[in-house]
């Protein structure tokens, strides 16, 4: 994939134009119609797919082989942007904080030198332009339904990594990203005055040691060699401060790399939810979402991956490395749930080492990534299809 030298600045050119107009989950029509337009001219087929505006781009080499899908996720988050960069954010309350601009791009620049190249290739390629990585119930679930993944024979995907040097590239077989749970609990007892408490019934106690309780289901209910983690990240609980609160509500996210675990981490946070109720004399009130699966990478096609990467020798890569299991949880799981499929790392931190994390408000990437993720892909997809 030499050639894709000669396209190093028109990948960042379009990182950097999506970075400067970024939509959010389920409303990227303008994303949508640019990506569609990119390939308007190019000897593929192109196809809406899904619910919000995914799209499926089909290159046929008219050789007989297997199908191969290459996944990019396009959405960005409801994050005012911190970064005084010439191409910042232009949307107010919105930006790419977690570096979905640059799959995109480079996913659509390899996309064309995989056309302009089918002929040589023995099967066909699948691209998946998928939305709504960000909020469940994520755009994978809807793109599958509406037939993504029809026909296909694996699936690949790529997402870059802030807290990886740039020139590395990590993987990692078997279970590889947390499965997601999130919930909601409204905690509801009897409003009053401050100063009568024994005829009031208060919400923000009842609230506050169901959050203390919580604690012990990681410490004391699941394997000290398992993962798993729960957190209160919202509790609503404003009002005066003479009033004592009638009504709380707690929103929760729950990580696990085993589905059994899954189940427990829920039944150890119902069943301390309606303790809490019998405790206070409170009403509890459970909305509970398990939503993405773990991802599980299949090893022989990581194997293939990790193999195809590391005999292209490309320049720009320093390190190939099993980087072990990552925290975040990906909709990319679901893809990998139906099919043998593998989700791969490329490092893109600053020169300067500096810490710019995901989904932060100062979210930066080193943009040398991105000719990294496309050789990468390509190299891959050069000896899969050979």
């Amino acid at each position: 994939m030499e050639k894709l030298d000669d396209s190093r600045d028109e990948i960042i050119q379009i990182r950097e134009y999506l970075h400067a107009h970024p939509e959010v989950s389920f409303k990227e029509k303008n994303t949508s119609a640019y990506i569609k337009k990119f390939y308007q001219n190019l000897d593929c087929t192109v196809r809406d797919c899904g619910d919000g505006h995914g799209i499926i781009v089909d290159i046929d080499s008219g050789n007989p082989g297997p199908k191969l899908a290459l996944r990019a996720d396009f959405d960005a988050l409801a994050v005012q942007e911190d970064n005084d960069l010439p191409f910042k954010s232009q949307n107010s309350g919105v930006m790419h904080a977690c570096g979905h601009d640059g799959h995109t791009a480079y996913l659509m620049v390899v996309a064309r030198s995989l056309i302009e190249l089918k002929d040589q290739l023995h099967g066909s390629i699948r691209i998946i332009h998928q939305p709504a990585e960000e909020v469940a119930p994520g755009g994978a679930k809807s793109m599958i339904e509406d037939g993504a993944l029809d026909s296909v024979n694996n699936v690949v995907g790529v997402h870059v990594m802030t807290s990886m040097e740039n020139g590395t590239i990590g993987y990692h077989a078997g279970e590889t990203q947390t499965g997601r749970s999130n919930f909601t609990i409204k905690f509801t007892g009897k409003g009053g005055h401050a100063s009568m408490p024994q005829i009031s019934n208060d919400a923000i106690v009842a609230g506050s040691y169901f959050v203390t309780a919580l604690q012990t289901v990681v410490s004391r209910r699941i394997d000290p060699f398992d993962t798993a983690s729960v957190t209160i990240g919202s509790f609503d609980g404003v009002g005066s401060f003479n009033a004592i609160k009638e009504s709380v509500t707690l929103k929760g996210d729950v990580r696990v790399m085993k589905e059994a675990t899954r189940q427990k981490v829920r039944q150890q946070i119902e069943t301390i939810a309606h303790g809490i109720e019998s405790m206070f004399g409170v009403k509890a009130e459970i909305d509970y979402d398990d939503n993405y699966p773990v991802l599980v990478n299949d090893e022989a096609l990581t194997k293939q991956v990790v193999k195809s990467i590391k005999a292209a020798n490309i320049p720009e890569v320093t390190k190939v490395f099993d980087c072990g299991v990552q925290q975040p949880s990906e909709d990319f799981s679901y893809f990998a749930q139906k099919l043998p499929s593998t989700f791969f790392y490329v490092g893109c931190m600053t020169d300067d080492h500096a810490n710019h994390p995901h989904h932060s408000p100062d979210f930066m990437m080193n943009e040398k990534c991105l000719i990294i993720a496309a050789k990468a892909v390509g190299s891959f997809v050069l000896d899969y299809l050979r």
